[in-house]
């Protein structure tokens, strides 16, 4: 692999440095983001891969759980290690020691205090939705394919109500527990890719639309059901006025579906 892990001394003289990290990986494999008793996770695989290096157990800290199925393009992660190995060897070094699935993109050391979840102000989410008649086999895993046009215009409007700090209690997983459920969301915006249409599943007017949102934190499952009402609302069943009320009424029954996992991305943390 390119570097020997050496046992980890107890010599107290050697600190214990904070490196942060940043992930990608395709989530279809595994379990989710943390360690989870009847599968394999993100958490787990960079636990091991870092374990060879330090010649200990180690302990990695992520900015954000993502779901089973949920993918991610700038996730961000910490990790304490005793080993005085320089960033950019680390990198290769756990890289070698990864699946394909999962890479390590950047590693620093850190500035103490740190703390990757609590330090974040911000996290951005795209969901990808897929208008093809038939759908395409390279989006299968990567976006939900609705297979119809949705009403793009009604959909930005009722995504407006959502912008802003509001109680998102309606938009959270049924049985989910948090000290609070107030949120700030800061955008949400729509757009749509048009696809070329010499394309395998394309044809004229087959397009993308990517639902973009950033904000302070995210309830469980919160982007994904927030998607799942404006698809409703892109469908006619739903309309501005009644997301106002789900966020009103606090009660996950008033909101939409939960979007399937496949098509979400975390796209990246702020600090």
């Amino acid at each position: 692999m390119g570097l020997i892990a050496h046992p980890v001394t107890e010599d107290k003289r050697i600190a214990m440095r904070t490196l942060k990290i940043s992930v990608a990986y395709e989530g279809t494999a595994y379990v989710g983001w943390q360690r989870q008793p009847n599968g394999s996770s993100i958490q787990e695989c960079l636990e091991a891969a870092l374990a060879e290096i330090e010649g200990a157990t180690v302990s990695v800290v992520g900015a954000g759980r993502t779901d089973s199925g949920v993918h991610a393009l700038g996730q961000v992660a910490s990790v304490r290690l005793r080993q005085q190995i320089a960033p950019d060897t680390l990198l290769r070094a756990v890289n070698a020691r990864l699946p394909s699935d999962i890479r390590v993109l950047t590693a620093e050391v850190s500035p103490e205090p740190f703390h990757v979840r609590f330090d974040a102000t911000a996290k951005s989410y795209r969901y990808r939705l897929a208008h093809d008649s038939v759908a395409s086999p390279f989006d299968r895993r990567y976006a939900w394919h609705i297979g119809e046009p949705l009403d793009h215009t009604r959909m930005v409007e009722a995504g407006r109500a959502l912008v802003g700090e509001h109680d998102f209690a309606a938009f959270q997983a049924t049985g989910s527990s948090t000290q609070s459920t107030v949120r700030t969301l800061f955008e949400l915006t729509l757009s749509r890719v048009p696809r070329d249409p010499k394309s395998v599943a394309g044809g004229a007017g087959a397009a993308l639309t990517l639902i973009d949102v950033r904000g302070s934190g995210f309830l469980r499952h919160m982007v994904r059901i927030i998607v799942g009402t404006l698809v409703e609302v892109g469908r006619g069943q739903r309309d501005r006025t009644a997301v106002e009320h789900a966020l009103r009424s606090r009660d996950r029954r008033s909101a939409g579906q939960t979007a399937p996992p496949h098509g979400l991305f975390l796209m990246r943390v702020d600090y």
